[in-house]
């Protein structure tokens, strides 16, 4: 079971702007370099492990995602450690952010929704830096992206998906959807759960997850204004493999982040 959450209670903030005075120039600038890797470095960079060293473009990806967090006022903490690639990557979601804060660990191959591929400068940052885009409710899709999905992680390079199919607020996980698990019995890749959890003052908060009726602009901004966060990742025992047994991995998996995030064997800093 998920631990009970108290409603989100917000009053007014007399530091908000102050800082929107100093997040939001640092924001610009920080966009600006991703535009200038993602127009060098990500264009040519190798994209896979050689000899067992992470890619240049691997490490920027990293550096950028946990500067990006830090500029939103959120420290990053690290449970456990990831599995080298290929794995697949199997979290809870309940915010745009699940991405950078895994990007800050490993820099993995996302699949997002569509829709994300239109949007002005994120989807081109989003398609260069390796996602795949998925039409939510499309078999046909779906099939493809499985298919995309097998070939990246035969290539070499790590896959992370989001089961429960769609973001929430966080308070209640999802069933998870356990077709996306063939991939990795198809590529025979191991697969670990990652669950990704927001503290504050040592308490489980749902700030950053969408609230009623809001869009992603709208949560974007009352993020870069709040105050900040401590934000975990917590990696977990790697799924048993289960042939012919894809719908037993998914709940495994979906009970261990479960655990996590209630705060039941969390690994080691």
């Amino acid at each position: 079971m998920n631990t009970p959450a108290q409603p989100i209670t917000r009053t007014r903030d007399p530091w908000r702007a102050i800082r929107y005075l100093y997040r939001v120039p640092l924001l610009l600038l920080h966009i600006i370099v991703a535009v200038v890797l993602a127009l060098t470095v990500f264009t040519w960079a190798r994209q896979t492990v050689d000899k067992g060293r992470e890619p240049l473009a691997h490490r920027l990806i990293r550096w950028w995602s946990r500067v990006l967090l830090r500029i939103f006022g959120f420290r990053v903490y690290r449970y456990g450690r990831p599995l080298p690639d290929p794995a697949m990557f199997v979290c809870n979601h309940s915010s745009w952010l699940d991405i950078e804060l895994m990007h800050t660990q490993r820099a993995v191959c996302f699949v997002a929704k569509a829709e994300i591929a239109r949007w002005p400068l994120v989807g081109w940052l989003a398609s260069t830096g390796g996602t795949i885009f998925h039409r939510r409710g499309s078999n046909h899709s779906l099939g493809v992206v499985m298919k995309e999905m097998t070939r990246r992680l035969g290539a070499g390079r790590s896959v992370a998906v989001f089961p429960e199919g769609g973001t929430n607020d966080g308070r209640k996980l999802k069933v998870f959807h356990a077709r996306i698990f063939q991939a990795a019995l198809d590529a025979d890749v191991p697969v670990q759960p990652a669950a990704l959890r927001f503290m504050r003052d040592g308490e489980r908060c749902y700030d950053a997850g969408f609230l009623p009726n809001e869009s992603f602009m709208g949560n974007f901004l009352r993020l870069l204004g709040d105050p900040p966060l401590d934000v975990e990742v917590h990696f977990l025992k790697p799924v048993p493999r289960f042939d012919a047994g894809r719908k037993r991995m998914a709940e495994t998996a979906r009970q261990a982040i479960a655990d996590a995030l209630d705060g039941v064997g969390e690994g080691d800093r």
